[in-house]
């Protein structure tokens, strides 16, 4: 990363240093992941380009200004894109990661407002294999947001300081519905304790969305509600017309020497009303561990197992092996292999309220397989 000063720098220049009470800066930032891959879909084999796998494509701007007393102000703009066509992500939004401005003070925390991660991205994830080796390591289909693929506007969100490891987190996001705010909202909270080699996070997530005309069904995740909709593949795409998303998520994890395991769990439901296609709330059980093994500092392998139990309109069940390694070149770029294969059981359903068998889709790439699914990458990723 590369830090410019420009408050402080630019007015010493021009011979005015000193009326300058306070430091400012700002950092331009990004990371690029590009890979070639084989993945088994239910149209057949697909050999090709894939990227983000370890980590979403971006740059992104972020700063501070020195405001006295340990206070400052911070902001950070951050923008996804799609490294093969240059097209952007999330969306088409020009900062579809984040956009906050806010204060961060030593003895209070920090708070901020905009468009930001929810509090179990923050807390939870950094503790899963998803932080290791990413996409490939990811729940089926992303039903439980482990791979992030959703992000909160309209947000405000408070991060406590760091008491001897122990941090807490919450937000809010209003709906931005006129005469309509108890519709669309989301809020979430965490806590994450990390003292040495032990890490331990749990929260709760819930986002809404808005009820449509009356008399009405909903046709899918509306995209006035504070949170961006969650539905990668066939696993959950037949509830995108839910009135709500809940998500309760834990993990922990230990570091003995040069082994890292981890074991986490989640419960995700899609929640039905009267203007949903669906018949009855839907829940996701899923449970996963990962061991990792850090062969040399610029080595690691990892290995891991999820398993996610549908139950509800569906009886689908999904089992899901993943394998990584990573070698850092430098400390900005790495080389890596990934490789996962998912087998599917049971019954899936489908937009229109149809079942169907159930289709494996690993991670949040969504790809449809058949009753099984591999998928293979080997990349690069560079971090500026």
């Amino acid at each position: 990363m590369k830090k410019i000063a420009l408050s402080a720098l630019s007015l010493s220049l021009f011979g005015l240093a000193g009326a300058v009470h306070a430091q400012s800066s700002v950092t331009l930032y990004g990371t690029i992941d590009a890979g070639v891959g084989y993945v088994k879909t239910s149209a057949g084999a697909r050999w090709g380009f894939i990227d983000g796998t370890l980590s979403g494509d971006r740059w992104g701007l972020k700063g501070s200004e020195d405001l006295g007393a340990g206070l400052k102000a911070i902001f950070d703009l951050e923008n996804g894109f799609d490294i093969a066509n240059g097209t952007l992500g999330q969306g088409g939004k020009e900062f579809g990661r984040q956009a906050f401005v806010g204060l961060s003070g030593d003895a209070w925390g920090t708070a901020t407002i905009g468009r930001q991660y929810d509090p179990l991205v923050d807390m939870v994830q950094p503790i899963t294999e998803d932080n290791y080796f990413g996409s490939a390591f990811a729940t089926p289909g992303d039903v439980d947001n482990y791979d992030n693929s959703l992000r909160v506007s309209n947000a405000v969100k408070y991060v406590s300081p760091n008491f001897a490891g122990l941090q807490f987190e919450g937000l809010y996001a209003f709906s931005g519905l006129a005469g309509r705010t108890g519709q669309g909202y989301t809020y979430s909270g965490a806590v994450t304790y990390n003292n040495g080699p032990l890490g331990i996070a749990g929260g709760y997530f819930l986002a809404t969305n808005p009820n449509p005309t009356a008399g009405a069904f909903r046709d899918g995740w509306d995209p006035t509600s504070s949170s961006d909709a969650i539905f990668d593949g066939a696993i959950n795409t037949g509830y995108a017309t839910a009135k709500s998303l809940g998500i309760a998520r834990g993990a922990i994890q230990y570091a003995i020497g040069a082994f890292t395991v981890g074991a986490s769990y989640s419960n995700a439901q899609y929640k039905n009303d009267g203007a949903s296609t669906f018949a009855s709330t839907e829940k996701f059980n899923i449970g996963s561990g990962f061991l990792n093994y850090q062969v040399t500092p610029a080595v690691l392998l990892g290995a891991g197992y999820t398993y996610t139990k549908a139950s509800g309109d569906t009886s689908a069940k999904y089992h899901q092996a993943s394998l990584g390694a990573d070698y850092s070149v430098s400390k900005r770029t790495d080389f890596y292999a990934v490789a996962a294969y998912q087998h599917a059981s049971g019954t899936q359903l489908n937009p229109d309220g149809t079942t169907q068998n159930a289709q494996a889709s690993i991670g949040s790439y969504g790809f449809n397989g058949t009753a099984s699914q591999e998928l293979v990458i080997l990349g690069m990723r560079h971090k500026f």
